[in-house]
């Protein structure tokens, strides 16, 4: 089995505020990531962390977005999946990148949802609702609802995550910075309960083991 990870964010900022009160939610904004420390990660999202208005498909930039908001905080959950699930994700991912121009922000939707009526224009999402599509299409999830219709609070409450870490921006990022060989380990899953904070990212609490012939960190 593999893993992919969903990061939800909460950033401080007036649209932000008005998110957080319409879906009654801590975290705003979901993004997918093919590993635990979000070095590959995408979203629908601002293509500038400092510009609200100019959103669409983008690779997720830790340290640009501590610039712009130093009290961002995050959760990072894994969700299980096949190998070829997996695969087929990173390489819609990749190829979506490529193409990032051709994908908008869907403001024409927010109305939609508020609605609860399914309401798609080509190439158009909100964050949650890209998401949503491609782990449906890649069978990784089902939604009881149509995707444009999936906001961040359903992630949330999706019963199939794995909680891994909670704490704030500034802690996933250093524990990147403090210990770079992760950046080059193969994906893992964070054995371990839920942990608002970064302390299981510290070198010390990392081991690799040996399983299957291959390294693997718990």
């Amino acid at each position: 089995m593999a893993q992919i990870y969903i990061a939800f964010v909460d950033t401080p900022g007036f649209f932000a505020g008005v998110i957080r009160r319409t879906i009654k939610q801590k975290y705003i904004h979901v993004a997918v990531g093919l590993d635990p420390y979000l070095e590959e990660a995408y979203s629908i999202g601002r293509r500038h962390p400092s510009i609200p208005l100019i959103a669409g498909f983008e690779k997720e930039d830790k340290r640009k977005i501590l610039r712009a908001f130093p009290g961002a905080d995050y959760m990072v959950c894994s969700i299980e999946c096949t190998v070829e699930q997996k695969e087929y994700i990173a390489k819609e991912l990749r190829e979506a990148m490529k193409r990032r121009f051709s994908y908008h922000y869907t403001v024409l939707g927010l109305p939609f949802i508020l609605l609860n009526r399914p309401f798609y224009q080509k190439n158009h999402y909100t964050c949650s609702s890209y998401i949503a599509r491609l782990l449906s299409e890649a069978g990784v999830c089902r939604w009881e609802k149509h995707f444009s219709l999936v906001t961040p609070k359903d992630f949330y409450e999706y019963k199939e995550k794995q909680k891994i870490f909670e704490g704030s921006l500034r802690e996933l990022t250093d524990a990147v910075r403090k210990t770079p060989e992760l950046k080059r380990m193969p994906v893992f899953h964070f054995a371990r309960p839920a942990y608002a904070g970064a302390a299981y990212m510290k070198p010390g609490y990392i081991k690799t083991v040996r399983k299957r012939g291959m390294d693997y960190e718990r």
